[in-house]
């Protein structure tokens, strides 16, 4: 049996400047460490793409969010 790590859920996501998450679950961003932008299965009816951002809030918390360029959704992995 397989089972998925760090299973993207929901998140709510405010953003600022740039479409950059401000605020995450409830509390500021103090710092966007790294975004990267994922683009796969372009050739199949179920494209991935979406753009990643390494963060840390202003409570101390480390994060990992993305927005699925294709639904216009916010999720979250590792404690988003």
């Amino acid at each position: 049996m397989s089972r998925r790590l760090y299973r993207p859920v929901p998140a709510k996501v405010e953003v600022g400047e740039r479409g950059a998450p401000a605020v995450v679950g409830g509390a500021e961003v103090a710092s966007i460490r790294e975004e990267w932008l994922v683009e796969d299965r372009w050739w199949t009816a179920r494209p991935l793409r979406r753009r990643y951002f390494e963060l840390t809030t202003a409570d101390g918390a480390d994060r990992i969010v993305f927005r699925d360029l294709v639904s216009g959704r916010w999720y979250g992995q590792r404690g988003a």
